[in-house]
């Protein structure tokens, strides 16, 4: 009786196993990087990359001129990877409660340089604070931003937190995360001892 139900055991197998015939696995594609993904992306000029510093002065510098005067985008293109990201903290006018909005480099351009050909725009920062562990660093540069460059005050304040990649020959800005400064919200030093 063992043998006959062993039997019976092992024909059914057999037979769902034919009617279900093991479906094919496939490999996930090949991760392929952003800055590899894009071989036309614009070239960076060699001196706005070659440093921590650089880079960032290079990103304060091509945001910044006079009313009417374009922007230079595909300077401003050649400092980030393809995918990289901008995001403004921005709190909710009706709820108040505080967001991130995810822009690339386009929507970026396409927001903030019709305002700054209108309006002239300059931004100057100072880097606070820098950490750099292998081929990643972080930022946390203070800014001030003017219409015209010798407005006395500025009309905003504020913080970047710029991450950037090193790829053995420069520096790429990955992501920009920024908070401008409110009465209720300043900026505070007190974790970046000097």
């Amino acid at each position: 009786m063992k043998q006959a139900m062993l039997v019976l055991t092992l024909v059914s197998a057999t037979a769902v196993a034919q009617q279900h015939p093991p479906s094919p696995t496939t490999a996930p594609k090949p991760l392929v990087g952003s800055i590899a993904s894009r071989p036309d992306w614009p070239k960076a000029r060699p001196e706005d990359v070659s440093s921590v510093e650089a880079i960032v002065a290079a990103l304060y510098d091509v945001i910044s001129g006079p009313k009417g005067q374009a922007r230079d985008w595909d300077r401003f293109r050649s400092l980030f990877i393809p995918d990289a990201r901008l995001i403004p903290v921005r709190p909710d006018a009706n709820t108040h409660a505080v967001d991130a909005v995810i822009l690339t480099i386009d929507d970026y351009i396409a927001r903030s340089g019709p305002v700054m050909l209108a309006s002239g725009f300059y931004e100057h920062g100072q880097i606070d604070h820098f950490a750099e562990i292998g081929r990643s660093a972080e930022v946390w540069s203070t800014y001030e931003s003017r219409h015209a460059k010798d407005d006395d005050k500025p009309f905003a304040r504020g913080m970047n937190s710029i991450h950037l990649l090193w790829d053995n020959n420069r520096y790429w800005i990955v992501e920009v995360l920024w908070e401008t400064e409110t009465p209720t919200n300043p900026i505070t030093m007190k974790h970046f001892p000097k």
